[in-house]
């Protein structure tokens, strides 16, 4: 056979129900392609004979003996097969109900499957489990192969029979027709060569069927992911070892790594020996990197460029196959493993159930996931992860949930969303934002209430923390936990270094925004009393809330100028216009009038009573009990 010279390599994932012959076809399909080392079929035969069995061409792969005794594939073994067109790598992957876990691990690395079913036993339990796990690992090209032909007498009436019956399957599963072909993988029927025995079959043999699947996208052509595997010292330099999961990676190119977007350049590749180090290194290769700036990296990181990164957060929807031998539990804590990445993680809600034995669909939300049922779950994490949609880039968008080194389930994220393209990088630093066992949802609903930042702004004077004191109160006597950071309280401590400049004023902002930040994640209603008299201060003040996901409300109290004064009770404005005080907001230094503000009190219109009803009214459209989407809302869901 003439072999083609391309270096392309398809892998593909051989899978079924135990004991329909999974194993002797590919050792058929080996064997028939000259693709067996020499000497290694007849050492096999002796090896048999010497067991007194007959040789079979499964022991091309169940090679050990203990195997062979048992009659059953017990993990996944990667056979390299060569055709004119190009190279395979098959997967041959267990279908032995408590090999389960093992065929996802092979499977997880396929681009096309190979569905066998016994002719005689038609469709079973494992063969409707694995048609429903294919989609989820991100396998979307599937050949059905119709295998023992030979035992029904290569009937075209039995052989239909089953293809309906897959078909409806598959219907129901929501996927597309797979490509069924029939075949004999024990007297090699339909396997390289189209079968006399099966003339009714106008289709091609087995061969020609993978030969047809259209190649993988190169993965060198994808965005950059260089997944962080560990650090090591030589010498004076720092060696950041790991490998190239996708994209190609330069000398001389910048660099973002997540968790953290911290950012580098890459100076030198590191390898052994020296003289075969690249300048350049591209999906799939395993090497070191030294950077120019010494930031701080750690296994389980992922390198991206600065343009298309991953996203980093600490809740994102998925859709998962649970195996462990008890429910998942939502709120319990699970080892979730993406790369290298391993982090604690729970399940937040369950969505969509799907149960792999009757398809039947459950709608309504559920306390776990049972054995065996597919799901779509909101998973939250314990500390930031990085990672892709697995429908972009699937070596970053897959991952397992183990407990005590057991793998218990494997899933898919789907529906996440991609970070801005003008998102800054941070500065190297050690640290990650740590977060307890509690989160935000269950705080809100413990309280009855979720946080909510309250931003008061407005002339000296016009009312600001009358009103935030009058409200706070209002909200506590009503049963919802509430704080005022009130300007002058703020100078006395958090702020007590700053002085009134427009660099230490925004400083003063940023501070209040934060700890605003932080007591609106406790569950709090932060009430901010600030003048804040500079619209890019105040936007920056909301983008810090709304990165973390915390409503925030702009409220504008304003009275006329003379009305400020005259209220004013510590004689401010009179100090400011003696010289007293500099760049006072309304003598020296401008306001900048609210341009969307959410509400509106002018003070010198509206009584006391008429101001803290609108206040209310605003604050606890604001705190309401969270209501997470629905992940079906998602057209990813349906992946």
């Amino acid at each position: 056979m003439h072999f083609s010279t391309s270096e392309e390599v398809v892998p593909i994932v051989v899978i079924g129900h135990v004991d329909h012959g999974k194993s002797t076809l590919i050792g058929r399909l080996l064997f028939d392609t000259g693709s067996v080392p020499e000497g290694k079929a007849e050492e096999l035969a002796r090896a048999a004979a010497a067991e007194g069995m007959p040789f079979e061409h499964a022991f091309l792969l169940d090679s050990l003996l203990e195997e062979q005794a048992q009659n059953v594939t017990i993990d996944t073994t990667e056979i390299r097969f060569r055709t004119k067109k190009r190279r395979y790598a098959i997967i041959d992957a267990p279908g032995h109900k408590e090999f389960l876990k093992n065929m996802l691990s092979g499977a997880a690395r396929a681009h096309a499957a190979v569905l066998v079913v016994d002719a005689q036993e038609g469709v079973r339990e494992q063969t409707r489990r694995h048609a429903m796990l294919l989609p989820i690992l991100g396998i979307q090209h599937i050949i059905v192969a119709v295998n023992k032909m030979d035992l029904v007498d290569f009937s075209e009436g039995r052989y239909r029979e089953i293809v309906g019956a897959l078909a409806t399957l598959f219907q129901e599963l929501g996927l597309p027709e797979p490509t069924s072909l029939p075949l004999s993988a024990r007297s090699g029927e339909n396997i390289v060569q189209p079968s006399l025995q099966m003339l009714w079959h106008i289709g091609g043999p087995l061969l020609e069927a993978l030969d047809s699947v259209p190649s993988p996208p190169r993965l060198d052509a994808l965005p950059l992911r260089f997944a962080v595997q560990d650090i090591y010292r030589r010498g004076t330099e720092r060696l950041v070892a790991g490998r190239v999961e996708t994209g190609t990676l330069r000398v001389g190119d910048e660099l973002l790594f997540w968790p953290g977007r911290k950012r580098a350049r890459l100076r030198a590749f590191a390898e052994w020996p020296t003289e075969t180090t690249p300048t350049e290194a591209s999906a799939g290769r395993s090497t070191a990197l030294i950077l120019e700036e010494e930031i701080f990296v750690e296994r389980g990181m992922i390198g991206s460029s600065l343009e298309r990164t991953p996203i980093e957060a600490r809740e994102f929807p998925a859709k998962i196959f649970w195996l462990g031998p008890d429910p998942l539990r939502v709120g319990e804590h699970y080892e979730l493993r993406l790369v290298t990445q391993s982090v604690s993680a729970r399940v937040l809600e369950v969505d969509r159930v799907i149960d792999a034995e009757t398809l039947s669909v459950q709608d309504s939300c559920k306390p776990g996931v049972e054995p065996n049922e597919i799901a779509e779950v909101l998973v939250r994490t314990q500390r930031p992860l990085a990672f892709d949609n697995a429908s972009e880039i699937a070596q970053t968008g897959r991952f397992i949930l183990a407990r005590e080194g057991r793998i218990l389930g494997g899933g898919i994220v789907l529906g996440a969303r991609y970070p801005r393209a003008s998102l800054p990088p941070i500065q190297s630093s050690p640290l990650f934002w740590t977060e307890g066992e509690i989160d935000r949802y269950e705080r809100a609903r413990a309280q009855g209430h979720s946080g909510a930042i309250i931003w008061f702004t407005g002339l000296s004077g016009a009312g600001k923390s009358t009103l935030a004191f009058q409200l706070e109160a209002q909200l506590f006597r009503r049963g919802i936990w509430a704080y005022v950071l009130d300007g002058d309280n703020l100078r006395h401590g958090l702020s007590s270094d700053l002085n009134f400049s427009s660099e230490d004023r925004r400083e003063n902002i940023r501070r209040a925004a934060e700890a605003a930040r932080i007591l609106a994640d406790a569950g709090s209603v932060a009430i901010v009393a600030l003048i804040s008299p500079f619209r890019g201060d105040r936007r920056k003040a909301r983008e810090i809330a709304e990165a973390a996901g915390i409503p925030f409300r702009e409220v504008f109290v304003h009275a006329p100028l003379e009305v400020c004064r005259a209220r004013d009770p510590k004689a401010l404005y009179a100090r400011a216009e003696r010289g007293e005080i500099s760049e006072f907001t309304g003598v020296d230094s401008p306001y900048e009038i609210p341009e969307a503000a959410e509400l509106e009190i002018p003070t010198h219109e509206l009584s006391p009573t008429e101001c803290l009803e609108q206040l209310m009214k605003i604050t606890l459209e604001a705190i309401t009990l969270p209501n997470r989407p629905s992940l079906r809302e998602d057209p990813a869901a349906n992946i």
